[in-house]
This record gives structure tokens, C-alpha cells and sequence, in this order.
């Protein structure tokens, strides 16, 4: 969502969305409320994460914006990743947040617990903001407590993105509706028949983890904090552990020496699981052909599966909501906004945006149809609540995940050492 975002090197671009590359504009500094004007010309600072192709496409569509409301000046920051919140929970701390930002979900109770974000329903009602023409409830995603903290601008949904020849050569089709006992026996088909593993390693893939639960009736996350027990997790990673020692899933430091490239690029795995708009980073890797393959159910129906988006939210101290709600309306629902973002932060969120941009690569088609047969599939489901310190449960799932799939921690003490990560962070 989505993520939807998270640290990482590859296990990250499984979970979150968030782009790495080590670049980053100047810091904008001062607070929103001192950017008025004498005319009536105010300045508002909008903040993100990503590398140097997102903020060409975001300063594009920050053109049209200033051209549509020439009394509305918009500075720019963004950063990779982890320095992004780094700076954010630096300025938030000391009272100077940018007006408007990107975010995700995990972020939400967070900051609004620590009063920084702007709940934007008053900015609806007002007219500033409309929630109408969202694609498959998606207006809903950033509703926490019955406040409005954040509009989503993209949406993604896990998927299990395959080496297309890869699967063929073994004879493996997954359909909507495979179950784990038939992704199981694909995986073994792969490493049998294609001669490498069928997919890339399951230790980290937290989004992936939650559909999993989802589809047995519980989830990662609750309001209040963890879903599942440390004997579900146990049976998670130990699974894992024996599908690396079985072949059917890719040896962890045999990834690791190939990244940042990925494992399926790499030809070390048939497939690996990640957010659907990250497919076009196969495509780029790699030398195969590559596509998008349905979530394994548990019951043959339910497969757990939301869709996650980053979105935009506004900082409450801002003098300047009405501008903010202005910002986030043109860049969720102008069509012109989506044919220069394209697929860039997710599929786009209002239908107006989605039919505006009609992608003409096989890749980023896939991707479209994916989302669509999702929908038509009717599998859709509300997103798990993320409590307050889900992002640096989330953060610890990652790293603890890599030790034990690395060798430097067993199964029993890297669940151990979960929940204690947990338990404090979700206290605190």
C-alpha cells in the first residue's frame, strides 16, 4: 500500500512500494504559516519519498496545479525512503511539518496520535475535497477513527510475480482460486522440471503474511496491535525454513549476493511475491518475460487481498487547509495528473484518473487487467487497521526475518525476538 512502505533492499520492494535511490532536493525549510503573501499568493511545502524519475513527474504535475491556482505556490522535498521519515519525524517533532505529504497507512494512527495530521472532513464538506469517483472503496482507506487523515493517489494489491517461461517449461498455470497445498506442489514442479527454485523466499514478505492470516480469520494487525500468536508465526518461518532446505525456495545468501537485483531476475527463482506495480522492476532487470499470478487461498475462494495505496495527507498546523484540500483534489482526480504519473505511486485511485491513462507497454497493461480481475473477482476486502508502532513492528518483521533467514537466529528465538520488538513499540 503499500502499501503501500518499509525498508529494504529486495525484501522491501515486497512490502511497501518505496523507492531507495539516494537522491534528494534541498530541504525546504520554514513553517507553512509564514507563506503568505501581500497579493494573496500563499506557499504551501509538499514532501515525499522516491528517486529522481517520480519527482520529474510530480514537478509536472505541480506546473499544472500553479497554472490552475496561480495563487497557490507549491515548494518541493523529497528524499529516499528512510530519510524521508528521518526528516519528518524531525520537523513534526519540532512543530514544522511540510503542509501536505505523501504517507501510508502505517503511518496514519501514528502521527495522529502525536497530533501532526489534518483530518481533511471539513475540507470535504467545505467543497474543497471530493471523495467521489474513488475505484473499489478506496476513499475509505485513509478513514481512521472516523477522521479523514489521509487521500489515497494509487492503489496496488499483492500478487505472485512469475518468470512466464519459467512456469510453462514446468507445466505450472495458477489460477484464481489455487489453494497453498497447489502453489506448494507448483514449487516443486519448478525446482523439479525448470532446474531452479520456485520462488524466491517467503521469511519477510509481511504484506504477504497478512493475506495468509486474513484467509484463516485473523490478521498482522489489529487496532490495538498484533493479530496472530507467537505459535502462528513459528509455523510461518518454519515452513520457510524447510522450503530453503527442500530447493523449493531460494537460497537467502545466494539473494543476498545478488542484490539489489532480484532473485527472479537473477534466474534463481521462478517467481516471488510482491506488490503488482512493482513488475515493472522485472522488466528492467531482467531478460525474461514476466507476469502477474493470483494470491494461493486457503479455501479455494478467500484470498485475503485489499487494495494498499500511498496517499497524501496534511499537517495540522498548516494556515492553509483549504489550499492543501485544493492540492490533494487536483492531484487525485485531474486527468492530466495520471498521464504524467502513470503507474508510477500504484494504478491510479479515481476512476477519471484510470480511464485518463491507458498504458500501451505489456507491462504496465498486466497490471491494469490484474487490479481489474481482482474487482471482477470480487475478493476485495477492507484493509487490516494498523495501530499505533505498526511501522516499526513492521521495520523489525524485515530485519529479523533477514537474520533468520541468513542463519544468525533460529526459528524459535527470531519469533521470540519479534514480539518483544512488538509488545514495546505497540506500548509506546
Amino acid at each position: 500500500m503499500g502499501n503501500n512502505g518499509s525498508v529494504e533492499r529486495r525484501t522491501i520492494l515486497k512490502a511497501g512500494g518505496a523507492s531507495l535511490a539516494a537522491l534528494g532536493l534541498a530541504a525546504v525549510t520554514g513553517c507553512g504559516g509564514d507563506s503568505g503573501s501581500g497579493d494573496g499568493t500563499v506557499t504551501i511545502r509538499y514532501a515525499w519519498w522516491g528517486a529522481e524519475d517520480r519527482a520529474k513527474r510530480i514537478n509536472e504535475t505541480i506546473k499544472l496545479f500553479e497554472k490552475k491556482y496561480p495563487k497557490i505556490k507549491v515548494k518541493t522535498d523529497f528524499q529516499p525512503y528512510l530519510d524521508f521519515w528521518k526528516k519528518f519525524n524531525t520537523q513534526a517533532s519540532g512543530g514544522n511539518p511540510p503542509d501536505v505529504f505523501q504517507n501510508a497507512v502505517g503511518f496514519l494512527r501514528k502521527y495522529d496520535a502525536k497530533n501532526v495530521l489534518l483530518d481533511l472532513s471539513e475540507q470535504v464538506k467545505a467543497g474543497n475535497l471530493s471523495l467521489d469517483g474513488f475505484r473499489a472503496g478506496l476513499e475509505k482507506f485513509g478513514e481512521i477513527d472516523g477522521k479523514l487523515l489521509g487521500v489515497p493517489v494509487g492503489s496496488n494489491s499483492m500478487a505472485l510475480v512469475v518468470d512466464k517461461p519459467v512456469y510453462t517449461k514446468a507445466g505450472v498455470t495458477p489460477k484464481q482460486g489455487w489453494t497453498w497445498d497447489d502453489f506448494d506442489a507448483a514449487m516443486k514442479k519448478i525446482r523439479d522440471k525448470a532446474g531452479r527454485s520456485g520462488d524466491s523466499g517467503m521469511y519477510g514478505v509481511m504484506y504477504l503474511y497478512d493475506l495468509y492470516l486474513r484467509q484463516n480469520g485473523k490478521a498482522f494487525f489489529t487496532e490495538e496491535g498484533l493479530g496472530f500468536t507467537e505459535d502462528d508465526l513459528k509455523a510461518w518461518w518454519t515452513k520457510a525454513e524447510k522450503g530453503v532446505e527442500s530447493g523449493v525456495y531460494t537460497d537467502p545468501k545466494k539473494v543476498a549476493q545478488i542484490k539489489p537485483k532480484s532473485a527472479v531476475a537473477a534466474e534463481l527463482a521462478g517467481g516471488e511475491f510482491t506488490w503488482d506495480n512493482f513488475t515493472v522492476r522485472y522488466t528492467a532487470e531482467g531478460k525474461s518475460e514476466y507476469g502477474l499470478a493470483p494470491i494461493p487461498t486457503t479455501d479455494g475462494k478467500k484470498t485475503g487481498q485489499y487494495l494498499g495505496s500511498l496517499m497524501l495527507s496534511g499537517s495540522k498546523r498548516t494556515q492553509h487547509p483549504k489550499e492543501v484540500a485544493q492540492f490533494i483534489n487536483f492531484m487525485v482526480h485531474d486527468p492530466e495528473v495520471a498521464k504524467i504519473m502513470g503507474y508510477d505511486r500504484g494504478v491510479p485511485a479515481t476512476q477519471a484518473q484510470f480511464d485518463a491513462y491507458k498504458p500501451t507497454d505489456p507491462v504496465n497493461k498486466e497490471i491494469a487487467a490484474y487490479e481489474e480481475s481482482l474487482v471482477a473477482a470480487d475478493v476485495l476486502e477492507p484493509i487490516t487497521p494498523h495501530p499505533n508502532g505498526a511501522d516499526i513492528c513492521e521495520a523489525a518483521f524485515l530485519r529479523i526475518a533477514e537474520e533468520l533467514a541468513l542463519g544468525k537466529r533460529s526459528v524459535d528465538d527470531a519469533v521470540k525476538q519479534f514480539f518483544t520488538e512488538s509488545k514495546t513499540a505497540l506500548v509506546g
